[in-house]
Parts: structure tokens; C-alpha cells; sequence
């Protein structure tokens, strides 16, 4: 349209064609997103070759940085658009990785060697690719299968599925007696507390709660394949869980993955996804238990001012532990840690990591109003900030990570690790404060 000359065109069609030509620059991201979708959608559905991805089921009630523990592990086979969960296992049974696999030095400093040696820790990092290379080179080592590329989800993305499909009953009978007492049948509006919560309480053994947790969501991997799914509300669901970055997904073939990382999909911490001014606050369980499930979390930016020609913009951010009072007793072990880790039963510890724009420094922490010691380091030229943070049933504690040296001038954008909470509670306003 844009090579039309419209001197020679009615007033009636050239003004049409003005008009058509405005509307269509305001859908261009869409269509870049559909563009994308449409050249490599069909060869990650299996269109010509059937594909195999690993399948990493996050457990928020285990915080890491892109959710949750993945505990749950499953290789998604997909042909021609059918898809079924096969070989499911857990991380645990994946053993330790001596010598750790490489990762590279940036990363291997702020978050340990373990990113490397266990696929419970893979995602201790935010960048999605460099966990998701990570667990696909711990799969290929351990069965020998390399797996064409890894996607992620949690139990809230389920969530948001089985608005979609509608519910899904537990079928196999394996899954049905390692869940004796749960649902039968998992809703939308009851996964997120079976699978998090309520199956801690039923299921002592952690192999059967695996064993669970996968059931689970092959069950909702069958209703998509069936097409049962509504599909207007399925593509609203998954265009949730990845905005809300609960649903991410990476490639081995380097022209898919290009595509990819232009979006939140690809969960990248650098490159064509991150806006400029992106703020970072993930959280890293430090309990060595299941206790996120409880803790509640809000963030927001209390100063954005500029002196001296360089932005100063401080980030809040407050945790409370709203376990009951009884947790160390009321509590399944396995859920509070039972102190294995030199953490109190019911506590929760949390390695809160910020990341600031790239070219920014990060120059204070202030704990409760006063400033405290935490790593800053560096990840792609992004400044990064770690400080620990414990909490006693029904405490509560505020971080305040203060940035300068910004040069970038657009509005901050938070990303966060998705918990149990809806992202947009969790992220809270801007408070404007002046740099005095």
C-alpha cells in the first residue's frame, strides 16, 4: 500500500487508502508476531518431522529464578500438531553432574557452579536460554537422547489451560493412586492449590509427588491434542502465561531460536525482548524446601529522578511469609525443610537477585530503612544486585535496591519471576519521589 502514489486517486479512495495505511502501521508488531509464528510454528509442531522437546514443570512452591524448582521433567513428543508426554521422570533422579556442566563465568559467579551440576538449579539464572541449553545437554548426557528443545511451564500457566479445555480427569491409575484423597478431575480454579499445596499434605513420598505432578500434566497435554480446547480462550490462556512469563520456550535450531528471542517467550535477561529501562526481581529459594507457596510478594519503583543528567530509580521490594503460626508443626517436613538446610521450620529464606538496565550501577541495598551488604556484580552488562532475606511465619521485610548512572530516559519496566500470585499484583504503580 505504502507504494501507491495517491495524487493520481480520488479524494474518496486516496483518503481511504491514507487512513488503511495508519491502521495497518498500528498492527505492525501483531503481524511481525504473526509472521514469526507462521514461518516456524509448523516445523515446531512437527509439520514435516516429528520433534521432541524437553518438558520442565516448574514448581513455584520452590522458587527459582523463571518460577519454580522443575522438578517434574517429561519429553513432549509432537507430530503433525498431536501431542503426548512421554519418558517421565524427575530432576532428582538425574543425579549430580561431576564436573559441572559449563556455563560461562558471568553467570556461574552470581548463581554457583550448581547451575551446572543439578537440573533442579538450572533456572537459578533468569536467561531461559542458558537453563533450557543447560537441561537439554543433563538430558542427552543421562539417556542419550537429544531432545530438539525445551519448554517450560508451571501449574499456573495449567491453570490458565484448563480454562481453555475445561476439566481433566486423572486417568491413569498409577497417577490416581499416588494422588489417593486429591481431585479426580483438576479445574482452572483448583490445580494451582492440588499441585502446590493440597498433594504435600497427601503424598509423603517426593518420587510419587513427580509422579503427580506429571500425571497432571499430561492429563492437560492430552485435552489440548484432543482439541477439546475452546479455541479463542486457549489463545488467550497461552498468550497469558506468556506474558506473565510462566510459559517459555527455546530451540536447538539456531534460525527458530532467532525468532524466538525477539519476544518474552524466549525468556532472555539481553537482546530484542528487553526494553531498555527493564528492572529484574527474581527470587532464588534459599530454604531448600517448599514454602513459597506462602509467601506473598509486591513490588514497585519508589524513585525515578535524574540528577546530574544521569536517572536514579530505586526498586521496593516487599516479602511477607503468611504461614500459620503452628507451620513447623502444622506442616508437612518436606514443605517446611525441617531445618535440613539451617533454615527454621516454617521460615522461609529467599535470595532475592535485581537486575538493573545495562550501562547502570547498582550503588545501595536499605533493609527495612537501613542499608545492608549484598553482591553486586555484573550479567551482560546489566547491573546485578543479591541480597538474602529470611522470614518467620507472618514477618515481613522490604528491600530497596537503589540504581544510578541510568541512561536510559523511557519508563521502567518490571520483569518478575511468576509466583502463585497474578503478576499484576504482585507489580504495583510507580511512587514518583524527587533525588533529594
Amino acid at each position: 500500500m505504502n507504494e501507491i502514489d495517491t495524487q493520481g486517486l480520488l479524494p474518496s479512495i486516496s483518503s481511504a487508502l491514507v487512513e488503511a495505511r495508519t491502521e495497518l502501521a498500528g498492527l505492525g508488531d501483531n503481524l511481525d508476531v504473526a509472521a514469526d509464528a507462521a514461518r516456524i510454528a509448523p516445523a515446531m509442531m512437527g509439520a514435516d518431522t516429528p520433534r521432541r522437546y524437553l518438558l520442565l514443570m516448574q514448581n513455584n512452591a520452590e522458587s527459582r529464578a523463571t518460577g519454580g524448582i522443575p522438578g517434574a521433567l517429561a519429553v513432549l513428543a509432537i507430530d503433525k500438531g498431536s501431542m503426548n508426554l512421554a519418558s517421565q521422570t524427575s530432576a532428582t533422579a538425574l543425579g549430580s553432574f561431576v564436573p559441572p556442566l559449563t556455563v560461562d563465568a558471568e553467570q556461574q559467579a552470581i548463581f554457583s557452579p550448581r547451575i551446572g551440576r543439578f537440573m533442579q538449579d538450572v533456572n537459578l539464572t533468569p536467561d531461559f536460554a542458558t537453563s533450557a541449553a543447560t537441561a537439554q545437554a543433563m538430558w542427552e548426557e543421562r539417556t542419550g537422547e537429544r531432545v530438539d528443545g525445551v519448554l517450560s511451564l508451571d501449574p499456573v500457566a495449567l491453570s490458565f489451560i484448563l480454562e481453555a479445555t475445561g476439566p481433566v480427569n486423572i486417568s491413569d491409575p498409577l497417577v490416581q493412586q499416588a494422588g489417593a484423597g486429591l481431585p479426580t478431575a483438576l479445574t482452572g480454579g483448583n490445580v494451582v492449590q492440588t499441585l502446590l499445596s493440597d498433594a504435600y499434605k497427601v503424598i509423603e513420598e517426593p518420587k510419587l509427588q513427580d509422579v503427580y505432578f506429571a500425571g497432571a500434566a499430561k492429563e492437560v497435554f492430552g485435552a489440548l491434542s484432543s482439541g477439546k480446547a475452546d479455541p479463542k480462550k486457549l489463545l488467550t490462556s497461552l498468550a497469558k502465561g506468556v506474558e506473565e512469563r510462566r510459559i517459555l520456550l527455546w530451540s536447538s535450531a539456531p534460525e527458530e531460536q532467532t525468532a524466538i528471542d525477539r519476544y518474552p517467550l524466549g525468556g532472555r535477561i539481553a537482546g530484542a525482548a528487553v526494553a531498555p529501562a527493564q528492572f529484574g526481581i527474581y527470587f532464588n529459594d534459599g530454604t531448600g524446601a517448599k514454602m513459597d507457596y506462602w509467601v506473598k510478594r509486591s513490588i514497585k519503583v519508589v524513585k525515578d529522578c535524574t540528577r546530574d543528567g544521569y536517572r536514579e530509580v530505586t526498586v521496593k521490594v516487599t516479602s511477607t511469609n503468611t504461614a500459620p503460626v503452628d507451620a513447623p508443626t502444622s506442616l508437612p517436613e518436606y514443605v517446611t525443610g525441617a531445618g535440613a538446610y539451617g533454615v527454621p521450620p516454617g521460615s522461609v529464606q529467599t535470595n532475592i537477585v535485581v537486575y538493573g538496565p545495562v550501562q547502570s550501577n547498582i550503588d545501595t541495598v536499605v533493609k527495612d530503612g537501613k542499608k545492608v551488604a549484598f553482591a553486586a556484580q555484573r550479567h551482560s552488562n546489566r547491573a546485578v544486585g543479591t541480597s538474602t532475606i529470611r522470614l518467620a511465619p507472618g514477618e515481613s521485610t522490604s528491600l530497596e535496591f537503589n540504581f544510578g548512572h541510568i541512561v536510559q530516559h523511557s519508563t521502567p519496566e518490571i520483569v518478575v519471576t511468576p509466583t502463585t500470585q497474578p503478576v499484576s499484583d504482585v507489580i504495583q504503580a510507580t511512587i514518583k519521589a524527587s533525588c533529594e
